[in-house]
């Protein structure tokens, strides 16, 4: 394994693949995995390169806000480099894009302003140049930047080139969205080889080059329509595109519907065992096109560009559930152990007889002296998780004592606190809470407590502040297993606590 002095060195040099069931016989397709890139995606290559002509160029400032409009990948790549760089970054993004790019992003540390899903790609990018010129943020400008291509041609394009050495490249398949890709691979090729046929796969219901119209100035193309192949083909054919075809080096347009992009990205899943996004299906199916009309022995390369992961929310996750399904429940049950349709096993009660500690009461009393709200609970616990999250939605202030946290381990301290609580409160489960000094009972007992207005009210008495006017309603700060335990129960059993 290579040794990096930092993360940005990893980008590119991404494995190509043949497919072994979903080619058609005698034809040779290769997959570029682009998301073997570090942040899963081929646009890591065009963020640094964007990033670093700036930083040559002086266009962009140390410490300077850098600003970009992005579906997703491109914002993700840039959060990568902008982290490891120092740059703050702000991403627009329309509000149909999948939750999952979202929430990569903020984790990132970058900002994102959504635009509504009916101003499209045109009215992200609109705000991004919005934003830049009032505050002063560096554009990327990743559908005119020539740094786009050229990193492309530099590194993407010379992959493929040594990979199939000594080999004829019958044809290369892609997507476009900024025509970065596009522009920069295929000029390449193209330059080594005039043969070598490049391929655009476009959505069937949105042909911006199919169609043969020219992109109107400032405007949406007349024939998009919104489609599912997320970072593929904007409103409107970016201007490295257009340059891609007026150079001629577009040989063929190929169609193709969502359906089939949904598709062959499971079946690639299933069959391949390659985890792609749906325009990673689109792609494909082009690409298999390609194949099934290339002459026997061809080798045709498509470009894979992200991975399947940030796409969870979309329809390529229909019907993939998170509960177990019939077939699922029959297996559970064909054995009797470790079955969630039945009662788990209550947790043993700490004996009556049990010798008190007082080192570990005096501990107790200690924790209850020091603040008003204390929990005594479990770093791993999710309803201690779950209480958490309400003490932290209420803005209150609150003492959590780990049992198991390092603080608890000298002379196994949290073990011997279970006792001691479990005395105190008639319960041995956790977390345990206490509001001035007096047990209110477990996550179960603070949610309930808060839908009753008794919480507030043993707030109050105790001079604690809180957001008294938060909307809450508490069981969704559980996690999901929760409620699915819950209702495989079909809510005849108790859930107890950790």
């Amino acid at each position: 394994m290579a040794r990096h002095d930092s993360i940005l060195d990893t980008i590119g040099r991404t494995p190509t693949v043949r497919l072994a069931r979903l080619a058609p016989a005698g034809v040779n397709v290769h997959v570029k995995l682009e998301a073997f890139n570090p942040m899963g995606s081929v646009k890591d290559r065009m963020a640094l390169a964007v990033i670093e002509q700036a930083e040559r160029s002086g266009a962009l400032r140390p410490g300077q806000t850098v600003i970009e409009a992005t579906s997703g990948n491109t914002g993700i790549g840039l959060a990568m480099v902008c982290a490891r760089k120092g740059y703050p970054l702000v991403v627009t993004m329309a509000e149909n894009f999948s939750l999952e790019r979202r929430r990569l992003l903020r984790f990132l540390g970058a900002r994102v302003v959504l635009t509504p899903a009916s101003e499209k790609g045109s009215g992200m990018l609109a705000k991004a140049v919005e934003l830049a010129e009032a505050h002063g943020y560096f554009l990327c400008r990743q559908f005119e930047n020539a740094a786009n291509p050229e990193v492309h041609s530099r590194t993407t394009a010379r992959e493929i080139l040594e990979d199939f050495e000594g080999m004829a490249l019958h044809a290369w398949v892609t997507g476009f969205g900024t025509g970065g890709t596009l522009k920069g691979v295929a000029g390449t090729l193209k330059a080594a080889d005039p043969a070598t046929r490049v391929v655009v796969a476009e959505p069937d219901n949105a042909p911006l080059l199919g169609s043969g119209e020219a992109q109107p100035a400032g405007a949406s193309h007349p024939r998009f329509r919104p489609h599912l192949m997320q970072g593929w083909s904007p409103d409107f054919v970016s201007p490295l595109t257009q340059q891609a075809v007026a150079a001629g080096l577009v040989d063929e347009v190929v169609p193709v519907a969502g359906e089939e992009a949904l598709r062959l990205a499971r079946e690639l899943a299933r069959q391949e065992g390659i985890f792609a996004g749906i325009s990673g299906g689109a792609t494909l199916a082009a690409a298999l096109d390609v194949a099934r009309r290339a002459p026997t022995g061809s080798h045709v390369v498509c470009m894979l560009p992200d991975t399947g992961e940030r796409y969870q929310s979309t329809p390529l996750f229909d019907g993939i559930g998170e509960e177990m399904n019939d077939e699922e429940l029959a297996l559970s049950r064909s054995t009797p152990g470790y079955r969630f349709d039945r009662p788990a096993p209550m947790a043993a009660k700490a004996p009556a007889e049990a010798a008190n500690d007082t080192e570990a009461e005096r501990f107790v009393d200690a924790c209850l002296a020091e603040a008003p709200v204390v929990m005594f609970g479990l770093a791993w616990c999710e309803f201690c998780w779950s209480a958490r999250k309400l003490f932290t939605r209420l803005g209150i202030d609150y003492r959590s004592v780990d049992l198991d946290g390092a603080a608890c381990q000298a002379d196994d301290l949290g073990v011997r606190l279970r006792p001691v609580l479990a005395r105190r409160t008639g319960a041995p489960t956790l977390p345990q809470i206490f509001i001035g000094g007096e047990p209110l009972g477990g996550c179960g007992e603070l949610f309930e407590a808060w839908r009753d207005g008794s919480l507030g009210a043993r707030l109050d008495a105790c001079g604690v502040a809180y957001d008294g006017e938060a909307e809450i309603v508490p069981e969704s700060l559980l996690p999901g297993w929760l409620h699915t335990r819950a209702n495989m129960l079909e809510n005849s059993l108790p859930i107890t606590q950790s």
